[in-house]
């Protein structure tokens, strides 16, 4: 009987140590799955926001080692994203519906310029959610990283133009050159290098309308450029 006592006591505390292991080693592979940049869709829903859904594409030979939108240079091979309206810096999580693979993202460019796109994904962004070879897919768009409360485009998918005419230190002469210039508007910008204050005409969705408004007051003697609103 003892001895029975002793057999069964030996195999329920292997049973027990068994069972820790098994524990220790789940919650292991759960920490390493916490770093990994791609995932199941399951994971944005906890992460960010839905904020768009539609088709991407990607881009890279044709610009590797060109100036970004923001000023960067483009590495193809690396994990950035272009977008049309979205703060430069904002980090969005882009799921492939057609696979359920997904990427985290950092925008540094704008595009893309097919109208029934919404976002243009690096080749290495593009590679590890398995688009290269159809090119496209259909995906959805969590953000994660930057804030859209203050936003001043309506449409995340259309660009907001205006045509910026000066911009100055001091907020005394920059009104002064606004009065001169009829439907302009003084802006007070706060810039890591200090506030400056630019002069602005008009908002357009449409480029081409704030080229031909250029030329007209370029006709008046006032000199300017157009430029996007950025979404911030």
């Amino acid at each position: 009987m003892r001895l029975l006592k002793h057999v069964l006591l030996c195999v329920v505390t292997l049973m027990f140590l068994m069972s820790c292991g098994a524990t220790r080693r789940t919650s292991n592979t759960g920490d390493a799955n916490s770093t990994v940049t791609t995932s199941t869709s399951s994971l944005p829903t906890k992460k960010g926001r839905l904020i768009e859904t539609g088709v991407a594409s990607w881009y890279g030979p044709n610009f590797n080692g060109r100036l970004t939108a923001n000023g960067e240079t483009f590495d193809m091979n690396g994990i950035s994203a272009a977008h049309r309206t979205l703060p430069f810096n904002s980090e969005v999580i882009v799921v492939n519906e057609d696979n359920g693979k997904s990427i985290r993202v950092r925008i540094n460019d704008r595009g893309p310029f097919a109208k029934d796109r919404i976002i243009d994904l690096s080749k290495g962004a593009a590679q590890a959610v398995d688009m290269i070879g159809p090119g496209t897919a259909n995906v959805k768009l969590y953000l994660v990283k930057g804030d859209l409360k203050n936003s001043r485009v309506t449409d995340l998918k259309v660009p907001t133009y205006t045509v910026q005419l000066g911009s100055y230190n001091d907020l005394a002469p920059a009104q002064t050159q606004s009065n001169k210039i009829k439907g302009s508007r003084v802006e007070t910008l706060n810039l890591n290098s200090g506030t400056v204050y630019r002069i602005y005409y008009g908002l357009y969705k449409d480029r081409s309308k704030a080229e031909k408004d250029m030329r007209s007051l370029k006709r008046q003697g006032f000199n300017g450029f157009i430029k996007q609103i950025e979404n911030d």
